[in-house]
């Protein structure tokens, strides 16, 4: 019965690194979770990090991924290879985006899920490049 109940349920998913949890991360979540039952963290890998920012998060995927369970109904540390893979396997029914991510919208809109660019809470001050 449980499981007839979870395939009804509406699945977000987000993307992020998650670097030291602050405020306009929990922010974020609770924005996405408006869009939906479930909420996905899809947490970013150290390896990927450091490709696309150019240097690696301060904590360590595994600490990262850790804090973000506490926010997500699943949080799930991101391929290593196959970037979206993970979207075909949990099929989320909406995609929620962060103000300031730079996603590669091109290759999400493929998957025909409605995307949405979440607002920023007070970017100045919770943003972790900034922390």
């Amino acid at each position: 019965m449980l499981s007839v109940y979870c395939e009804k349920m509406k699945k977000i998913m987000v993307f992020g690194t998650f670097d030291r949890l602050h405020k306009g991360h929990i922010h974020f979540f609770k924005q996405a979770r408006k869009y939906g039952d479930f909420l996905i963290a899809v947490v970013a890998r150290d390896k990927n990090v450091k490709i696309i920012k150019g240097k690696l998060p301060r904590d360590q995927e595994k600490i990262r991924l850790s804090n973000v369970k506490k926010f997500a109904d699943k949080a799930i540390l991101g391929s290593l290879k196959k970037g979206y893979d993970h979207i075909n396997k949990l099929k989320p029914d909406r995609i929620c985006l962060g103000y300031d991510q730079e996603a590669d919208l091109k290759k999400l809109k493929e998957f025909k899920i409605p995307i949405k660019r979440l607002k920023s809470h007070k970017p100045h001050k919770y943003k972790s490049s900034l922390m």
